[in-house]
């Protein structure tokens, strides 16, 4: 094991967005005096917004500069193999007081053809929402393009599309292509591959304050739209305590869900891939040869590929356990 790596914690990246909210702050403790923050970065190497080390001899450190220094035994070596010093995932917690805009986003081809970048599959773990809060996914029923075009030039692409209704402890796998919003009222971990690019098909005619509207992305979207009426986006999961629980498995990452109510062993051994820890629900330490560290709600941390034994401790508390 590399003596000179061990749980990494991040400085979180806060986004202010003209839906975000307040929650960030007040239910997950983020540093932030804005009343609309929207988005916390918490593992980021997208350019211009790389997350550095919070805590330990490695502070002040950014994430690429330690995949380029430590390389396989920080993030695996197939990984580092496949992807160099690009980490290969994009991880936030998300608070929506108002309703996001219409999207989608583009898969690998499209993304490396038009922007040098990832396409973006993602999922979506809910942590909190309100009494009626609702979800974007899909379409009642499918559509063709030109269908398609027509709700978009007539004002009537939200009638058309399918809304969910939202609560805690809900999991979502969202593909590239398929269309989606978050809802009003909703807090929510998600886990994407490492790209920032949307497009925007309907923002609610909202204006910012100098009376623009947000650009749309109508016609980029035409390629890579999913017009069916697919509803395989819900995560049917089984919740077992001190297990490791199977949410999303996928190309891009793999994610479980883990109930701790007392201590839970973590072998890591065969994995060959860095481990992120999000507490999702109440608060939990972290065990390993060089110490222990806290794990508590709505914060995130990165396990290198060489600590590959940790036990969890806890109390009814729940984890997303992320990895490629």
């Amino acid at each position: 094991m590399n003596k000179d790596l061990y749980v990494l914690k991040f400085t979180p990246i806060l986004k202010e967005k003209v839906w975000g909210g307040s929650k960030l702050q007040h239910v997950l403790n983020k540093n932030s005096k804005s009343h609309n923050t929207g988005e916390s970065w918490e593992i980021s190497d997208v350019e211009g917004d790389l997350s550095v080390v919070a805590e330990g001899e490695l502070a002040g450190k950014t994430l690429k500069s330690l995949i380029e220094e430590y390389k396989g035994a920080l993030v695996g070596e197939k990984t580092y193999k496949q992807h160099g010093s690009k980490f290969p995932l994009l991880i936030k917690f998300i608070d929506a007081a108002e309703a996001l805009s219409i999207q989608l986003h583009p898969n690998d081809e499209v993304a490396q053809e038009r922007h040098n970048s990832f396409g973006k599959t993602e999922m979506w773990y809910i942590m909190q929402s309100d009494e009626g809060a609702e979800i974007i996914l899909g379409f009642k029923e499918a559509v063709s393009k030109k269908e398609y075009q027509d709700l978009v030039k007539e004002g009537r692409l939200a009638n058309a599309l399918n809304t969910e209704k939202s609560k805690p402890g809900d999991a979502y796998f969202i593909k590239a292509g398929l269309v989606h919003a978050i809802g009003a009222g909703i807090l929510l971990a998600e886990i994407q591959q490492n790209s920032d690019i949307t497009y925007r098909i309907y923002d609610w005619d909202r204006v910012s304050d100098t009376g623009q509207h947000r650009d749309l992305h109508t016609e980029e979207a035409l390629d890579c739209i999913d017009l069916s009426d697919s509803k395989d986006f819900l995560v049917d999961y089984k919740l077992e305590e001190n297990k490791s629980n199977t949410l999303v498995h996928d190309t891009y990452f793999n994610t479980d869900i883990l109930k701790v109510n007392g201590k839970l062993d973590r072998n890591y051994q065969n994995l060959d891939s860095f481990v992120i820890l999000m507490g999702v629900e109440g608060d939990s330490k972290v065990k390993y040869d060089q110490g222990i560290v806290d794990l508590k709600y709505g914060e995130t941390l990165l396990v290198p590929s060489s600590i590959q034994n940790i036990s969890i401790l806890g109390k009814n508390s729940k984890i997303l356990e992320v990895s490629v």
